[in-house]
């Protein structure tokens, strides 16, 4: 075993040779278990605890509720009137908040409750007396509640730091030596006696009004009796017509439900009857058809039957001539393709000679060149100069003006014509580079 763990194993077999003492309290009062292994102090409220005898400490504490009579003799008010004032308050030790008794532990342990009710007496004599000075004799007089609320306010909030709760207070009697309360009392009796005269005197004069307006109400009752029976009266007669005209309506009404009972009896007859007469069309109308079934089958054995054979008859005739117009289009066409192609041949073998034709002449043109092309002007000229006298020979009206040099008149106008003839080569060689003179010396049999 260590050194240092001897003391203790030492002081743990010293306890263990100590005998153990059980104490018990009730739940007004409170204990307080103090010395070794006990800080800070244990407090039991109403419990049960093991206490060390000779190393351990155990105090008790009242929880009782304690009854103070608070008197506060000639205390003088806001306005400076002497009274005394005698209250009762209920306090006590509170034991369940652990804050609170640990505070009244440390103030009041040890003391007595005669001593605890001493202290509280004094505290809350002083806050008593600090209130009443601050208040005045009427408010205190004539609102005791006000005053013991803040007495109790007070106090609670002062106490409360002890450890001691105010549990009620109530403000028990208020005298003086200076009659000044009486003289409240008297000046409040006075004004209750006046009021009191006052209230007689309102009293009989309501009494003769109330009076009076009994017998107005009575008179204008009996009067108002008289028009309700009048009125009664005029809604009996109203009433009675009224249920006369309801007897007679419904008098009239019941014999027109009979006439009416009587007509829908004669209605249900005819309708039974018509459709007796109904069912017997019915039975007519499928006889009529049974018939028109009957004529139908013998007229379809007679005409329908030869005359679906004469229809099948014609329907062959029909396609047959269909099949044969048919055929004969076919033919057509058939007629019109080889013609077509025929003549298809004959354009392609004219196409063939005319591209023959041009193939020979551009031989001979390539072979002859200025010669062929001179012959080809000289074709042209005839027509040149046809389309240059054309414009002479619509002419309709001619105004020739001259100024007297050379020819005049319609000869004037053929030499101009030929004039532009003439110069046909000139403008012939200057477009192609070709002389007509030159070509007309070549010999004949050189074109082809």
């Amino acid at each position: 075993m260590a050194p240092q763990e001897l003391p203790g194993r030492i002081l743990e077999e010293g306890l263990h040779l100590v005998r153990m003492a059980f104490y018990t309290c009730g739940p007004n009062e409170a204990m307080v278990v103090s010395g070794l292994c006990r800080s800070p102090p244990v407090m039991i409220a109403g419990g049960s605890v093991f206490v060390l005898p000779c190393v351990q400490q155990i105090q008790r504490i009242s929880l009782n509720t304690l009854t103070l009579n608070v008197k506060s003799e000639k205390v003088y008010t806001r306005h400076g009137v002497p009274i005394s004032v005698t209250g009762i308050a209920q306090v006590k030790i509170q034991g369940q908040n652990k804050e609170m008794l640990a505070a009244a532990c440390q103030m009041f342990l040890g003391k007595s409750e005669n001593e605890v009710a001493h202290i509280s007496l004094e505290t809350l004599e002083g806050h008593q007396r600090a209130i009443m000075a601050h208040m005045t004799v009427e408010e205190i007089y004539k609102d005791r509640q006000k005053f013991s609320e803040q007495v109790f306010k007070v106090a609670s909030s002062d106490l409360v730091n002890m450890g001691i709760s105010v549990v009620s207070y109530t403000l028990k009697d208020i005298h003086d030596d200076q009659d000044y309360l009486h003289s409240l009392g008297k000046a409040r009796t006075a004004q209750v006696q006046k009021d009191a005269r006052m209230g007689e005197a309102e009293a009989k004069r309501d009494a003769g009004i109330k009076e009076a307006r009994a017998m107005q109400e009575k008179v204008s009752a009996q009067y108002v009796s008289e028009i309700e029976m009048a009125k009664a009266q005029r809604d009996f007669e109203l009433k009675k017509a009224a249920y006369d005209i309801e007897v007679n309506t419904r008098k009239a009404e019941s014999d027109l439900a009979y006439q009416l009972q009587v007509a829908k009896t004669k209605q249900k007859i005819e309708e039974q009857k018509m459709q007796v007469q109904v069912v017997e069309r019915t039975q007519q109308i499928q006889l009529q058809e049974q018939e028109i079934i009957r004529k139908e089958k013998e007229l379809e054995a007679r005409i329908m039957k030869p005359a679906e054979a004469e229809r099948f008859r014609l329907e062959k005739l029909a396609e047959a001539e269909r099949l044969q117009l048919i055929m004969q289009a076919e033919a057509e066409a058939e007629s019109v393709k080889v013609k077509g192609e025929a003549k298809a041949f004959a354009i392609e073998a004219k196409a063939r000679a005319d591209a023959e034709q041009m193939a020979k002449k551009g031989e001979a043109f390539q072979q002859y060149k200025d010669v062929a092309m001179v012959d080809m002007l000289l074709e042209k000229l005839p027509l040149m100069a046809e389309e240059i006298s054309k414009p002479l020979s619509q002419v309709k009206k001619v105004k020739m003006v001259s100024s007297g040099n050379g020819e005049v008149g319609a000869a004037k106008l053929t030499g101009e014509v030929l004039e532009i003839l003439n110069r046909l080569p000139d403008t012939v060689e200057k477009l192609t580079g070709i002389s007509i003179n030159q070509c007309s010396q070549m010999k004949p049999g050189r074109m082809a």
